[in-house]
């Protein structure tokens, strides 16, 4: 501790840090609407209420996460949930091993996310899973910084579209909408409860990449503050979103239940609007922003695994290539179920091992531990 910091973050380094996390949660997977649906919409009427509340348990996790790294130093998650579980630290491999998981079912709802959109074009499931899987391997070998320099842009032309595609839904639905309201019907409720905080669970994805950039922050009350702005920016995109899918979810002829159109559905809402030029846009930023997190994903598994035994004594041009294989085949095997269902099982049990080694701990363990802190150190507001 080097002295006594009062001084408010600036709203420019608040909304960077909130960035961190926006730009992690409205990726291809929230762009799709497949997410939504699966986890709020089919449930009735209130998804965008319960999609907003597991956005506030995500950001009342992320704040005792940033708060207790900024309270010790730490800057990366391995210390963090260390210091989390202490004293019997070694539970940080439940992180460890949720992460990893997560990693593979976030690479294998992309490729499955390029596949289903490559169907479009007359190109079969199976054959879209091997083309990407290929591509993936080549750009990770060859490709990866290019990908990643390209990819906030790709996700800021996914962003663009995906509100105007809100907007123009929610105006052109809103006969149907207003009857979803007036009939308030709803169904698993106890369920659709369950799933808030499994959302919230799979999202968790997020708090490595967060406590990294908020280390800025200083104070907990700098780190609450960009935790309620990274609420409203994903409370409020997520929430829309639910509001636009229930007035196409199952609201006649041409919704996409009764179509079937569930893998991909803003995509097929965008088709019903009549916009071919939005259309267009969006499904080739849609194919880039899955093909970047394909990329990026399993690029970030090469130094992970490079120290280890199996791989330490190989080249290291040799080990990336096998680590990269060995991760894109156990990806594209996984894919071969399709996107829907690599949401549903997928990313719906890592949402369940997150709510009890990342979101109940942090908010009892992890609450308890740094109001202690702060209690034994009043004069401490920074580092």
């Amino acid at each position: 501790m080097s002295g006594v910091d009062t001084k408010k973050a600036s709203f420019a380094t608040l909304f960077s840090v909130a960035s961190v996390w926006f730009g992690s949660h409205a990726g291809g997977g929230f762009a799709t609407g497949n997410q939504a649906t699966q986890y709020y919409v089919q449930y009735g009427w209130f998804a965008p209420i319960f999609a907003v509340i597991s956005m506030a348990i995500l950001a009342l996790v992320a704040r005792e996460a940033i708060t207790m790294c900024n309270n010790h130093g730490f800057n990366n998650y391995k210390e963090l949930f260390e210091e989390m579980w202490a004293p019997y630290s070694k539970l940080e491999i439940l992180f460890e091993i949720y992460f990893m998981i997560i990693v593979i079912c976030a690479v294998s709802a992309a490729i499955a996310g390029c596949a289903s959109l490559l169907v479009d074009y007359g190109i079969p499931y199976g054959v879209g899973v091997t083309i990407i899987g290929i591509l993936v391997l080549i750009l990770v070998m060859f490709g990866a910084g290019l990908v990643a320099k390209a990819s906030a842009a790709m996700s800021a032309v996914i962003l663009i579209c995906v509100f105007i595609i809100f907007i123009l839904g929610i105006a052109g639905r809103t006969e149907q909408l207003g009857q979803v309201y007036s009939a308030m019907e709803s169904n698993h409720v106890g369920t659709a409860i369950w799933k808030v905080f499994v959302y919230a669970g799979f999202q968790s994805v997020m708090i490595p990449a967060l406590v990294g950039a908020g280390t800025v922050l200083k104070t907990r009350k700098n780190a609450s503050r960009a935790c309620f702005l990274g609420f409203l920016m994903n409370g409020l995109a997520l929430g829309i979103s639910c509001v636009m899918l229930i007035g196409w979810y199952n609201t006649g002829a041409d919704s996409y239940l009764a179509t079937e159109n569930l893998t991909l559905p803003t995509i097929y809402i965008c088709r019903q609007l009549g916009v071919s030029v939005l259309e267009i846009v969006y499904a080739i930023a849609l194919f880039l922003c899955f093909l970047s997190t394909c990329v990026t994903s399993v690029y970030g598994l090469i130094p992970r695994f490079q120290g280890t035994k199996a791989f330490k004594s190989m080249n290291p041009k040799v080990s990336s290539f096998v680590i990269a294989l060995i991760a894109i085949v156990i990806s594209m095997a996984f894919s071969m179920v399709g996107l829907t269902n690599v949401i549903k099982y997928g990313y719906n049990y890592c949402g369940i091992l997150g709510v009890f080694i990342i979101v109940l701990p942090m908010l009892i363990i992890g609450f308890k531990k740094n109001k202690k802190f702060l209690s034994e150190h009043p004069e401490y507001v920074g580092e």
